[in-house]
């Protein structure tokens, strides 16, 4: 039974993850008869459904820009393998858009047309002289009527028609975030190899960027279709969001040239030979007013549910390794006098919490090493918890005073004991 559109509630098909095993995939699952959109933990759906129509777009978006293939794997059970879901959903998404954005018009060539016409218009000479009779007019010959040349939409061109096919497959796969009726049926059956040949041809000979975004997508498309339609269910996400929550807070926070704060161990032998083990990489080094931010992205469950304790906090192991690097910055890459602060940084929502935290950032705990008597400021780890809606819909952009909000958060908890 398909998908009913007149009767689609979109929120009632929204899901946020718990993180738990069986509960981690964000992202989107659909076929012909269902859809669900998964978002991460901590995420706020908006109250209207203008709201969150844009608000699925842009998590497909930051899914699309922040994980990799091998990323976009999903263990369905023990005993299955993995399943590749490389669906292209902003090739999808580009194709609804232009057509929307066209009135609901699909892309049509145009082909020149002449006629015989004493208005304007540019004049073909050629065809004048062969098919107009002229005035004379002493020894000048005088051409009342012209041929002149005009353009006309041809809608039965093989680009509109492959364009026509996309925006059908385009709305009956994702269509019911933008509206609950369908567009017209294609009238031109699956053809991959003429499909491809067709646009590929004509990309090569347009230099308008909307036409080309266009037809990379339509192609994406193709490419796509011709192996997986048959199966009408289609995935799109990770059961990994935590490598997106990591890149995301780079994102936000981090230095491009991260790689000048990786300590590394040394193996030395007895022939004098020393080989260099692999770095501790931190996920982020923030720089603000002169102070150093060694900031650990942890998409742990502390933050949404901080009933779980420790349970839902970092480890042992993640807790020393994080000291590990603020005692490199401090000793080895900050100026003599700078401050060096260390942080996990958590996934929470800002309107549903027990911290009685209102704005985007809060520091809920502390995290120190037993074996440090008196630990310094880069040895006591804030945990530090920031919107999951906030951070997935302001990822790009300028971030001066998010660092400004995360640095009074991280330095917030060192004040309070040191009071």
């Amino acid at each position: 039974m398909p998908l009913d559109r007149s009767h689609f509630n979109l929120r009632e098909h929204c899901h946020i993850n718990s993180n738990e095993d069986g509960d981690r995939f964000v992202g989107i699952k659909a076929d012909s008869e269902n859809a669900v959109v998964y978002f991460p933990m901590g995420y706020e759906l908006p109250e209207s459904d203008s709201e969150l129509k844009l608000d699925i777009k842009n998590l497909f978006t930051v899914l699309a820009l922040f994980t990799e293939k091998k990323d976009r794997l999903l263990h369905v059970d023990k005993f299955t393998a993995p399943q590749s879901v490389d669906f292209p959903i902003q090739a999808y998404l580009n194709v609804i858009n232009y057509y929307l954005d066209h009135n609901g018009n699909y892309y049509s060539e145009t082909e020149p047309q002449y006629k015989v016409d004493r208005g304007g218009g540019k004049t073909d000479w050629g065809r004048t002289v062969k098919s107009v009779m002229p005035m004379v007019q002493g020894k000048s010959f005088i051409y009342l009527d012209q041929v002149v040349r005009t353009s006309a939409p041809n809608l039965n061109r093989l680009i509109t028609r492959i364009h026509r096919y996309c925006v059908y497959e385009s709305f009956e796969r994702i269509g019911w975030l933008y509206t609950d009726n369908r567009p017209e049926q294609p009238d031109i059956a699956f053809d991959k190899n003429t499909f491809l040949a067709t646009l590929r041809s004509k990309m090569g000979s347009t230099n308008i960027d909307t036409d080309r975004r266009l037809f990379e997508s339509m192609i994406a498309m193709i490419e796509y279709m011709d192996d997986q339609t048959i199966e009408r269910q289609f995935y799109f996400g990770t059961d990994k969001f935590e490598n997106v929550w990591e890149k995301l807070i780079d994102k936000f926070f981090g230095e491009p040239n991260k790689d000048e704060y990786f300590p590394h161990a040394m193996w030395r032998f007895g022939d004098d030979r020393e080989r260099t083990a692999s770095a501790l990489i931190p996920d982020s080094i923030m720089l603000y007013k002169d102070k150093f931010y060694v900031l650990d992205a942890k998409y742990y469950r502390y933050g949404v549910f901080p009933e779980l304790g420790i349970n839902g906090l970092p480890k042992s192991s993640d807790i020393n390794k994080q000291i590990t690097y603020g005692q490199y910055v401090k000793r080895e890459k900050a100026p003599d006098g700078a401050e060096v602060f260390n942080a996990f940084i958590m996934p929470f929502n800002r309107y549903k919490n027990l911290f009685s935290i209102t704005g985007y950032f809060g520091n809920v705990a502390e995290a120190v090493g037993d074996w440090i008597k008196n630990p310094e400021k880069h040895e006591r780890i804030q945990g530090i918890v920031i919107d999951t809606r906030y951070l997935l819909k302001n990822y790009d952009g300028q971030h001066d005073y998010d660092k400004y909000l995360l640095a009074q958060a991280i330095e917030s908890g060192i004040k309070e004991e040191a009071s």
